[in-house]
């Protein structure tokens, strides 16, 4: 089938999380002016964290990507959680690594956690009912609002759900090497999937045609492929690459 056609359902899925984006943005917007807390007020932001979290009874999504602050106050409130709760973090390659420490303290029976490259932005989501999601940086610091509009909420949710199962889990993310991880073979996987040639690739990444090269075939023995369309395969399976 083709998925350009409007009625497969990738293109079905893809219009709706669209959809989903645009309210999300227009709610956060909305509400803008009554933010929960400033992220760098670490202690206002772990009271407004606590009183979300704390209320959880059947499951909690928390997306992370670099803040520490927030990652940190998040992470400490889900090792209390109750064990009925299910638990899901998912986290940025650098939030991953950041946050490592932490996420081995808790026992996996405790949450699940899956890595994703690519955009994220840092939300808790619980019960499907209430959301706080930490904003842009606009010049006056990143702000945590709350979110409680029952559409907006679900929108959250579908995007969540949608990302986490693009992600990979966090066993598979620390078997990879560094050079896998790095944002250099993000960047590099990406011109392979474009189907750019070597001198336009290097020209675009600012290496020398020589480098780039080096790179690939670095790239293609890491990931045990034997051409750039099988890389480019096997990259999109352990999820360096969205589909």
């Amino acid at each position: 089938m083709d998925d350009a056609n409007p009625d497969h359902p990738a293109a079905r899925l893809e219009q709706t999380l669209l959809q989903a984006r645009a309210l999300i943005e227009s709610t956060v917007s909305m509400h803008r002016q009554r933010s929960v807390a400033a992220p760098t007020d670490i202690a206002v932001l772990a009271e407004a964290l606590d009183r979300i979290i704390g209320r959880a009874r059947y499951s909690v999504g928390v997306a992370l990507t670099g803040s520490r602050e927030f990652a940190d106050s998040v992470l400490a409130l889900l090792a209390a959680v109750p064990t009925s709760v299910a638990v899901r973090v998912l986290c940025s390659a650098e939030a991953a690594d950041a946050s490592l420490a932490r996420l081995s303290q808790i026992p996996e029976s405790r949450i699940e956690v899956r890595v994703l490259e690519g955009e994220l932005r840092e939300i808790v989501v619980v019960d499907g009912a209430a959301a706080l999601v930490r904003g842009v940086d606009r010049g006056d610091g990143p702000q945590v609002t709350a979110v409680n509009d029952a559409a907006a909420v679900r929108a959250l949710d579908l995007l969540f759900a949608g990302a986490w199962s693009r992600g990979r889990k966090l066993a598979e993310h620390l078997a990879l090497s560094p050079r896998l991880r790095s944002e250099l073979t993000r960047k590099i996987l990406e011109q392979l999937r474009g189907g750019h040639t070597d001198d336009a690739a290097a020209r675009d990444l600012k290496v020398s045609l020589r480098t780039y090269r080096r790179h690939v075939a670095e790239i293609m023995r890491e990931l045990d492929a034997h051409s750039r369309f099988q890389a480019g395969a096997r990259a999109v399976e352990l999820g360096l690459l969205s589909e």
